[in-house]
């Protein structure tokens, strides 16, 4: 089962994504663009910050982000499609296949080994934060 701290933040970041694509295409400057979008779901630009690194989205926020954005109840929480990839991710793609590409048997198996661990490192800090997060105090 996908972890809902995940799941609803993967989520958010798709509906911010969405938007800034509409804004730009509509010809809107992309300075302001996250607080116009905090703005559209009436949360600070301050929440917003922290909803994007590490805050965790409770329930009545995540209800609140679907209704202002259109979305049906639970939306949130469920696992969506695969969002597009943005240009940085696919900078990033790009480089790891010039680098497999580049290296031989060797070179793959660590290559493979490292992605891994930070990987692995990149779940075990968002469980983490995770349960911190939501750990009474």
């Amino acid at each position: 089962m996908a972890n809902p701290t995940i799941t609803r933040r993967r989520n958010v970041l798709a509906l911010f994504q969405g938007y800034a694509e509409r804004a730009l295409a509509d010809g809107v400057a992309p300075k302001g663009l996250e607080q116009a979008f905090a703005a559209s779901l009436q949360i600070s630009p301050s929440m917003w910050s922290q909803i994007k690194s590490a805050r965790p989205i409770g329930d009545k926020l995540a209800r609140q982000i679907e209704i202002l954005s259109g979305k049906a109840p639970g939306w949130m929480d469920e696992v969506h499609g695969t969002a597009a990839l943005t240009p940085s991710e696919k900078g990033f793609l790009d480089l790891s296949l010039r680098a497999w590409r580049n290296t031989n048997s060797t070179g793959r198996k660590q290559l493979r080994a490292y992605v891994a661990a930070v990987a692995e490192s990149g779940a075990s800090s968002e469980q983490q934060s995770t349960s911190q997060a939501s750990a009474p105090h």
